[in-house]
């Protein structure tokens, strides 16, 4: 069974350590693609931080 990645913020740590998330990065090229401007209004301590990581990851590195 997966841990549950409470208290982790770093996209790395959470796939090198293989703790539970919900793979967004379909969602995310399909953001890319649009090409439009996106505004995230997510609750503090909800994920926003992550969520750009994962995109940084996918749009700077290449990685998925």
């Amino acid at each position: 069974m997966q841990k549950l990645p409470i208290g982790i913020q770093n996209f790395e740590d959470i796939r090198k350590e293989n703790y539970l998330y919900v793979d967004k990065t379909k969602q995310i090229l399909q953001m890319i693609e649009n090409g439009k401007c996106y505004f995230l209004s997510r609750p503090r301590r909800f994920g926003k931080s992550l969520f750009w990581q994962i995109f940084d990851n996918i749009n700077i590195r290449g990685n998925v």
